[in-house]
């Protein structure tokens, strides 16, 4: 169960913030096989000038249009999942209009201990959800 933060520079149509939504919770699902329905995202747009994301090193320019994406999800999987990931976001991305330069996501991962999804109970210690993969790592 990913928890996704998706910020935008920019104020957009209802319409392109879903779409933007929708393209990320889509390659997730695709890339780690989790529940259509594990859908949680948190969407905000910020005034022009709000979100500053200049060249790290890599010799590109950005747009005024940048999509920052914050993944928070259980730790365990491995490099060559991570990749597909990053790879999968940013071709949902792109079909839906957002350029790769002014994709930038940061991914956080943590344990089942630090999720409660309701009731002051994590969710994943009690037993009432499974700890995705199984592992609990």
């Amino acid at each position: 169960m990913p928890l996704v933060r998706i910020d935008l520079a920019g104020q957009r149509p209802d319409d392109e913030v879903g779409a933007i939504s929708r393209a990320v919770h889509d390659a997730i699902v695709t890339a780690y096989g989790i529940p259509e329905r594990d859908y949680f995202h948190i969407v905000t747009e910020h005034p022009t000038g709000r979100i500053i994301a200049q060249d790290a090193g890599l010799g590109f320019e950005r747009s005024g249009a940048v999509v920052m994406i914050q993944i928070f999800t259980q730790r365990g999987r491995d490099r060559a999942a991570k990749q597909a990931l990053y790879d999968g976001v940013a071709a949902s991305l792109e079909r839906v209009g957002v350029a790769g330069e002014d994709i930038f996501l940061g991914y956080v991962e943590n344990g089942p201990e630090d999720w409660s999804f309701g009731f002051g109970r994590a969710q994943y210690l009690t037993g009432e959800l499974a700890v995705p993969g199984g592992s609990g790592v």
